[in-house]
């Protein structure tokens, strides 16, 4: 889409830079598993930078095993995760529901009601810098959102089913997201909840409940497994896509006996073993997490960015495609500005932010890296294939 409406530069910067967007989600999750698995440590105690560094490397290797198995393992694997995580919210929701309704009396003294999310210093207590500085995580969590919107080519009556799978994603948001989180602050105040600790588990110690506090740790370790392990399978098949365009080497596009691109899957695990090293030099869980995270958070509002302006150079060159379309965009044009105006508050956010910051300072790297690779790899390469003629 973006090498056909923007060019073959864009379509280049897309396709790399969507992989490495989800290598970095790869190595954010890294950070979240050690955070999760400190909670069976003794009170105070905390793994050494290489226990963390060979947990990491654990993992990724388990991950790329299990990718490199079978693509139906994958389907099976990613269904029982969904299936688990989404039963975990719904019990979450449950048992915090009951105890709003008990007026339950948590171990922090607090009693549990709805008044807790505004009666500790109000709405914003740390101000409005503490809303925006809160922008960054939130852009994290719908990362991915996009995937919905490229399985057009792959879905049965795409006219159908995708304005219902669209449609579905504000509901899903306010149940999963939403609500369990305002169902956590009214059980424990926002200034009772520690960084290092994951809320939902907080949530069923504070119930009283030590064996679900115990499932539900082992259950958002799963998902942040699950998490990796799209990211994996994603980014596999993105340098599989990327090989047969020629924006890659062909051995990245080559399928083992099992129909798997292990190639792909090898190559971008090396990278995903980047946050065992990340882990072993920043040692500070949190700090490794925010700096992985922000960095993918620029990254792929970049590529939302593009995104947006494909939309607009579609609209401008084929406005008669547009015109029988049975789904568009409410607001049209005009949103996709206000999208865009929301992307660059967003960046503007993150320079300001101390903890992000690093990540603002990080990123044009990547612009070298990906800028000297066309030049000196794809472009010439091109050229010599007769495939398009290049300014």
């Amino acid at each position: 889409m973006a090498y056909d409406l923007i060019g073959p530069w864009a379509g280049y910067y897309i396709g790399w830079t969507y992989w490495l967007g989800w290598v970095l989600v790869g190595i954010a999750d890294l950070s979240a598993v050690i955070n999760y698995l400190s909670f069976w440590l003794p009170e105070g105690a905390s793994f050494s930078p290489m226990q963390q560094a060979m947990i990491s490397s654990s993992c990724v290797l388990f991950i790329l095993g299990l990718n490199l198995l079978t693509v139906k393992l994958f389907g099976e694997v990613e269904f029982w995760f969904a299936l688990i995580k989404i039963l975990a919210i719904i019990g979450l929701i449950g048992v915090g529901g009951y105890m709003l309704l008990t007026h339950f009396q948590a171990p922090h003294g607090e009693v549990v009601s709805v008044s807790n999310v505004w009666s500790h210093g109000g709405i914003f207590p740390k101000g409005v810098s503490g809303f925006l500085a809160g922008f960054q995580i939130a852009v994290f969590a719908f990362i991915g959102v996009e995937l919905i919107g490229t399985t057009a080519a792959e879905t049965k009556d795409p006219e159908k089913n995708l304005p219902k799978a669209i449609n579905a994603i504000p509901v899903r948001i306010i149940l999963f997201y939403v609500l369990a989180l305002f169902v956590v602050m009214s059980v424990t105040p926002w200034d009772h909840i520690r960084a290092d600790k994951s809320p939902f588990v907080e949530l069923f110690l504070n119930a009283g409940i030590p064996i679900s506090a115990i499932i539900m740790n082992l259950v958002v370790l799963s998902s942040v497994m699950s998490s990796m392990n799209s990211g994996v399978f994603s980014t596999s098949r993105m340098l599989f896509g990327l090989s047969k365009d020629g924006q890659a080497p062909s051995a990245l596009g080559r399928l083992s006996k099992r129909a798997v691109p292990s190639n792909g899957l090898i190559f971008s695990c090396i990278f995903i073993m980047g946050g065992a090293v990340l882990q072993y030099f920043v040692p500070n869980t949190m700090e490794a997490f925010t700096l992985a995270s922000s960095l993918c958070v620029i990254l792929f509002i970049s590529v939302w960015l593009l995104i947006m302006a494909c939309y607009l150079r579609y609209r401008k060159l084929s406005p008669e495609l547009h015109a029988k379309s049975t789904f568009k965009m409410p607001g049209g044009v005009l949103m996709a500005y206000v999208v865009i105006a929301f992307f660059l508050f967003t960046l503007v956010i993150l320079a300001l932010e101390p903890d992000t910051l690093k990540a603002v300072y990080v990123s044009p790297l990547w612009l070298v890296v990906l800028g000297v690779s066309y030049h000196v790899f794809y472009k010439p390469r091109m050229k010599k294939l007769g495939q398009e003629t290049f300014d």
